[in-house]
């Protein structure tokens, strides 16, 4: 599908600009949306479906991050907070995920200009045009977009916008704990058994994992986390059992090189090769899941190792297999996503997880996330779609870039640069943001 033209012209719709942009998120990305956007005077709402903003961090909010602050903090929305006293201290220091939200997140939701333009409790369920399902063209581009959301309370409102930007993220589409991507035949069954990745197994969640046998599957660096944060566990608890279950021959996503530009990084990939040495994490490699069932009070396993049907059987099983976009919300809207990526296609090619780590994306911005939907943008890591090498540097850029180009200055949206180290500064492999 050919894209449509994005010359100065088409960068507004007159009928259109009295409305306000819609945010989906309030994470880092949809927030350093906001602060572009209010710094250009142009009007928005931020709608996130959680209580709070950076909701979904917050989940892993436990978890320390592989880069620095000063990799993760937006230039605008920085210049926006310092105005207001705020200073960035320790730029060289990796937070956690809860002291990116709580010391950099909170006060940028709570900038006048962003405070009141926030709307929490809010799910976006569908985007479309108004008066225009999917399949009709004449006066499309004129139509305003028609945002559907539901609140806490259940009430669904349908609301016109001049544009839409989707930094919504995919924490909470995580890949099917199956290998062929599908829902996990018998998964019903075990659900309860079956958790999220990065929990908390050291602090929140420790008394659910004291005493059991949990079985990881992913090969990630999220995985990685919990495996050592499990082994931890088990000098602690008798009784505390780790397997690490990954479909290669071994972890080698989790690198523990020395050129690794990240230390934390490096020693997360060393720390786990060392536990899988010594014994206290039982590698079950080369393991395709097919299914699971109730086995007792334990959870069967069915995989297909080395050609033939193998049953493992543990008490707990964590989810680190990464991440997805949901796209379902865009069934009435023309979008031109990688059949392989599930990213915009012309920045696929950009972010192949087989050709490029996080270091080398190039840079890129709206162009290259533009869909033949005039105004659409997907930002942020579910721009990236099932490539796990997403950067918030990167995220910046694209936002900066599309807001540009909502305001009408196409040559400012066109100029994209990225100054990067030069091994990179990436995220944890499997959807996380660093």
């Amino acid at each position: 599908m050919t894209l449509l033209d994005l010359t100065p012209r088409t960068a507004t719709r007159p009928a259109n600009d009295h409305l306000p942009v819609a945010i989906i998120g309030a994470g880092p990305i949809g927030l350093a949306a906001a602060a572009h956007l209010l710094r250009r005077g142009l009007d928005f709402v931020v709608l996130e479906a959680g209580d709070a903003v950076g909701a979904s961090i917050r989940s892993w909010g436990h978890t320390r991050l592989f880069s620095p602050w000063r990799h993760l903090v937006d230039p605008v929305a920085q210049e926006l907070l310092e105005a207001r006293g705020w200073t960035l201290e320790r730029p060289d220091r990796a937070p956690s995920g809860a002291e990116l939200v709580d010391e950099y997140l909170v006060p940028l939701g709570a900038l006048p200009g962003i405070a009141e333009r926030l709307r929490l409790a809010v799910a976006v369920t569908d985007v479309t045009r108004e008066g225009m399902d999917r399949t009709r063209t004449r006066g499309r581009a004129a139509a305003p977009f028609v945002v559907r959301t539901r609140d806490s309370d259940g009430t669904v409102v349908d609301t016109t916008y001049r544009a839409v930007i989707d930094a919504s993220g995919t924490y909470l589409t995580p890949n099917s704990v199956a290998s062929n991507g599908l829902v996990l035949p018998g998964l019903g069954d075990v659900a309860e058994r079956v958790l999220p990745a990065l929990p908390d197994v050291l602090g929140r969640d420790r008394e659910a994992f004291a005493g059991r046998h949990t079985t990881v599957i992913g090969a990630g660096h999220s995985a990685a986390n919990t495996v050592l944060a499990l082994a931890s566990l088990a000098r602690d608890v008798p009784g505390t059992r780790v397997t690490w279950a990954i479909r290669s021959a071994s972890p080698d996503r989790v690198t523990d090189s020395d050129a690794d530009g990240l230390p934390g990084r490096a020693s997360l990939g060393a720390r786990a090769r060392r536990a899988v040495a010594d014994g206290r994490v039982a590698l079950l490699d080369g393991f395709e899941t097919v299914g699971a069932r109730r086995d007792g009070d334990s959870v069967a396993l069915v995989g297909r190792r080395g050609g033939d049907l193998v049953t493992h059987r543990t008490d707990l099983v964590v989810n680190a297999t990464g991440f997805r976009p949901d796209l379902s919300l865009y069934r009435e809207i023309r979008l031109d996503v990688d059949e392989v990526v599930e990213a915009p296609r012309r920045l696929a090619p950009l972010i192949d997880p087989n050709e490029h780590s996080c270091g080398t994306v190039e840079p890129h911005g709206f162009r290259e996330l533009a869909h033949p939907e005039q105004g659409l943008f997907i930002v942020g890591m579910k721009s990236y779609g099932r490539a796990p090498t997403f950067l918030l540097k990167t995220g910046y850029e694209q936002v900066r870039s599309v807001a540009a180009w909502i305001a009408g200055d196409v040559a400012a949206a066109q100029v994209v640069e990225l100054v990067l180290p030069a091994t990179g500064v990436c995220s944890t492999d499997d959807g996380g943001c660093c």
